[in-house]
């Protein structure tokens, strides 16, 4: 390895360590120890002469990295947290154009303090914010907050990792002072804009929101529900601007200038810093525009290219910039992508590509033709399954899931991806002066994104396309993956990777198998599924699903949450859906288990009927020939065997809390009741309406708020567990403290998806 890589990578390791590691204050002494190491690498020993260079260029690299944090960390950081907490009359230029958000809109901008340079701020604001534009300065009162924590106190890296060190909240009169002209600096977001705006103009309505994320990176026109499609087939990065853009757009300059290489060098240079800029300057972006510079610029000068040091160049530069995006998952996923691509892709490729017949066709001949799409789907296998192999452990870390469709689904939508990419791209700026001619000539581009949408949905909806961590069983095949491939490395012979490939295969097929029968295991299950504030709650009597509301504000929508949980381990079916009422934290993800879940029937509170969430719900399950159960009165549903499942019309009114249905499953002399928000009034009413057994699991009402799970209820049902599915730092405060000791002084012992995650309670009579 060259030495500017072992540098880079060096001064990148100090730099996460900065971020992840409790080292506030330890910076310039650690730098100091390093730079002691590195003076030590010129004592002359005959024993270590050999490694005492690369020595001697790490030993630089941390030095730097640990007093180039440091130092940032002073200039930059500090007047931050010297602002936090603190209500000031914000002064600053919009940087980039604002972004919707639920309770208003957000901008970025350059906060301009009295003194001291600018602090990059994100800054939320009312509909006031709805017409800025990116070099408009601007001014309001605002509260300010480091942006090293999110809103309910948890601390997090997100915003630091971009760049953002405060997040503030505006208030009042927003004064904007627009410039005559635009600012050079604010040109490329005012030309992303316009280029945004032709490939709605010309593309038709269905196609444009995918073709506007492939070519700009901005996915507000895509659902929530394609973009969980998106990660589940490991197609997140052709929506995510990325290397892979720029390789395609290498690709085309080279096609359009006829190949010639110095031509092609001199024009990508700058489109690729232009592209950059227009596309906001993400870390992974700018890692593929300094290595792309760098391997044009290498032949120009005479030089040779080297990968390796390009990677390192384009992270040195990165984190010298911001060292706090050390900690970005966005830029350690395209890093450790590129890594793998270079350490593993490429021999891989070499290998293919020597069995690809027809090395001597001639050019537009049929074997040409089919040695070239040999040589495509080559180089889309070994990328692949190069960057899989670095990427794949941070996408466990980080999201616990594992898309194992991501090879099938690279194959089939990359050469797809490259060409409506292009087309986006060239038609798109030509649509800016030409709509019309553009306009015609997109119309037939637009059947790729059908072809797109409709593989990526299949792909998705198909069982096992991806698969989380929960179960031990997928953890150990992961690792058990890693030494195999370890192995083949090691063991000589060409056909050193039948083995390992055989062993992976049939491991997989173990895990599917024992996560399958780890799930019907014993006689029943009540799950509490961990999907942040609201509920989502799986009772299992028998062979009997149900799955009682579907909702909450997690990452993942709720409807994932419940799929990807059945879908592990091999369940494709509910036999019963029971939604309590129609609040978002309890049936916001119906809609989405109805499209990845068969459900026999659905459970409805026959209460609301202009509620839209309810007429969504209604709307879909009848498309999907789901059975609807409206609950007017107390329903029972015999299951056989001594097994019941009880289903209590509302007994409130007024608020929709009050008029939720309550669930009581009950197996032999094991009960499970389950009531949604019901407050202690309407648990009054429900003790007197019925008689009640002792249940052995109760979801404790409204996530433990202090109004629910009444001490005449609990007296009542002498639970020997209690679920709180309830989500952690919560603005609501739940559970509260008082329902907690009420429920500890009953006996019962407590578990709370905020503090367990997904919690699991068996019936094994």
């Amino acid at each position: 390895m060259r030495r500017l890589a072992i540098f880079s990578f060096s001064f990148a390791l100090a730099a996460l360590c900065a971020c992840v590691l409790p080292l506030e204050g330890r910076l310039f002494p650690l730098g100091g120890l390093a730079g002691l190491a590195f003076v030590l690498t010129w004592v002359p020993l005959e024993r270590w002469e050999r490694k005492r260079r690369a020595a001697r260029w790490a030993a630089a690299g941390l030095a730097l990295g640990f007093l180039w944090t440091a130092g940032y960390t002073a200039l930059f950081w500090r007047p931050a947290q010297d602002l936090d907490d603190v209500t000031i009359r914000l002064r600053g230029t919009v940087e980039q154009w604002p972004r919707e958000t639920d309770y208003g809109w957000s901008v970025r901008l350059r906060l301009e303090p009295e003194s001291g340079p600018a602090i990059p701020t994100l800054l939320y604001l009312d509909g006031q914010g709805a017409g800025l534009e990116p070099g408009d300065g601007m001014e309001m009162v605002a509260h300010c907050t480091l942006a090293d924590r999110s809103s309910s106190g948890e601390e997090i890296t997100y915003y630091t990792s971009q760049g953002i060190f405060l997040t503030a909240q505006g208030y009042g009169r927003l004064e904007v002072e627009r410039p005559e002209r635009v600012p050079l600096r604010d040109w490329p977001a005012h030309w992303t804009r316009a280029l945004e705006e032709s490939i709605q103009r010309i593309f038709p309505q269905s196609a444009s929101p995918l073709v506007t994320a492939l070519v700009t990176g901005n996915r507000d026109g895509l659902s929530d529900s394609f973009d969980t499609d998106l990660q589940r087939t490991g197609l997140s990065h052709t929506v995510a601007v990325s290397g892979s853009h720029l390789a395609f757009l290498a690709g085309l300059l080279a096609l359009l200038l006829g190949g010639s290489r110095r031509l092609t060098a001199l024009v990508l240079i700058p489109v690729s810093v232009l592209f950059t800029l227009m596309t906001g300057c993400t870390p992974s972006i700018v890692r593929a525009a300094v290595m792309i510079v760098l391997l044009q610029v290498a032949p120009l000068l005479g030089r040779e290219r080297d990968s390796l040091t390009s990677l390192g160049t384009a992270l040195l530069l990165l984190l010298m910039w911001n060292p706090f995006s050390a900690a970005h998952v966005g830029l350690q996923l395209s890093f450790a992508a590129v890594a793998g691509i270079l350490l593993c892709g490429e021999p891989i490729q070499r290998a293919l590509a020597e069995r690809i017949p027809w090395k001597k066709a001639r050019r537009g001949s049929p074997a040409w033709c089919v040695r070239g799409a040999l040589r495509f789907f080559a180089s889309t296998l070994s990328a692949t399954v190069g960057a899989s192999l670095f990427t794949t452990p941070l996408t466990a870390f980080y999201f616990r899931s594992l898309p194992l469709a991501s090879l099938l689904s690279n194959l089939l939508a990359l050469w797809a991806v490259s060409v409506l990419f292009g087309a986006g791209l060239v038609l798109g700026a030509a649509g800016v002066f030409l709509a019309r001619p553009a306009a015609l000539l997109a119309a037939p581009v637009s059947v790729l994104e059908g072809y797109l949408t409709g593989l990526i949905q299949s792909l998705a909806q198909a069982p096992f396309a991806a698969v989380t961590l929960d179960t031990p069983y997928y953890r150990f095949w992961l690792g058990f993956v890693y030494v195999l491939v370890i192995l083949a490395v090691l063991i000589p012979g060409k056909k050193r990777w039948i083995a390992p490939v055989c062993a992976g295969v049939s491991t997989l097929c173990l895990a599917v198998f024992m996560s399958h029968l780890s799930f019907w295991q014993g006689a029943g299950a009540v799950t509490a599924l961990d999907v942040g504030q609201g509920q989502s709650i799986l009772v299992r009597t028998g062979r009997f699903l149900s799955l009682v509301d579907c909702g909450g504000d997690g990452y993942q929508n709720a409807g994932d949450v419940a799929a990807d949980y059945l879908g592990d381990r091999g369940v494709e079916r509910l036999d019963l859906l029971a939604v309590t009422h129609f609040h978002a934290d309890h049936a916001n993800g119906v809609e989405r288990l109805l499209e990845r879940v068969e459900v026999d029937t659905l459970a409805l509170p026959d209460v609301e009927p202009e509620s839209p969430i309810r007429q969504e719900i209604e709307a879909l399950a009848r498309e999907r020939g789901t059975r609807l159960l409206y609950i007017r009165t107390d329903t029972t549903l015999t299951l056989g065997e001594g097994r019941t499942i009880r289903l209590f019309a509302p007994l409130g009114s007024g608020e929709t809390n009050e008029e939720g249905l309550t669930f009581l499953a009950s197996q032999g002399e094991f009960d499970v009741l389950i009531s949604g928000d019901m407050g202690a009034d309407v648990e009054e009413r429900l003790l007197s309406h019925t008689q009640l057994p002792q249940v052995e699991v109760l979801a404790a009402g409204h996530h433990g708020s202090k109004y629910s799970t009444s001490q005449a209820l609990l007296d009542q049902l002498k639970p020997e567990y209690i679920l709180i599915s309830v989500g952690a730092d919560n603005r609501y405060g739940h559970p509260d403290g008082g329902t907690v000791e009420r429920m500890l002084i009953s006996g019962a012992r407590l578990y709370r998806t905020d503090r367990s995650g997904t919690v699991t309670i068996r019936v094994n009579q």
